[in-house]
């Protein structure tokens, strides 16, 4: 048997954006399910919100979002930062993109970092060759990391 766990982020009204924005970075097929697709009457307010969406991609990564039903919430903001040395948050979790040479997690870097806050600049690290952290422009947390 195998078994995978995927990230299934939650949006409130951000869904498709999000998930369009992940495929730019990543590659790999998107699907994208709407409530109206559901049957709810198009002039439903939240009709074209995503009930189910993911995105696939041949190099592994897979991300599933969808858009919390009810009224539509600006992006939240990332309660992680750096402070004197030491990253500080609150978070429950971190998405973690991680790959095997700096050539291969550069761009990926690159692409979260469009409209992201940087908590911790992208460059070597004492535990890798490459490490970064950022909340993108969702205000979800990644780390960025060349495997050692």
């Amino acid at each position: 048997m195998s078994l995978n766990a995927v990230p299934h982020l939650n949006f409130r009204g951000q869904a498709r954006e999000a998930l369009e924005f992940y495929r730019s970075v990543f590659g790999g097929q998107l699907t994208v399910i709407t409530y109206g697709d559901f049957g709810m009457p198009a002039e439903v307010p939240g009709a074209q919100n995503v009930v189910f969406g993911e995105v696939v991609a041949d190099n592994g990564f897979r991300v599933m979002a969808y858009d919390v039903p009810g009224a539509e919430a600006p992006v939240r903001e990332s309660t992680t930062r750096r402070e004197n040395g030491t990253t500080i948050t609150e978070e429950p979790f971190f998405l973690s993109a991680r790959g095997e040479s700096v050539d291969e997690v550069a761009p990926i870097w690159d692409g979260l970092a469009d409209g992201a806050t940087v908590i911790e600049k992208f460059g070597p690290a004492q535990w890798a060759p490459a490490f970064g952290m950022l909340a993108d422009r969702f205000g979800v947390t990644w780390i960025v990391d060349v495997t050692s």
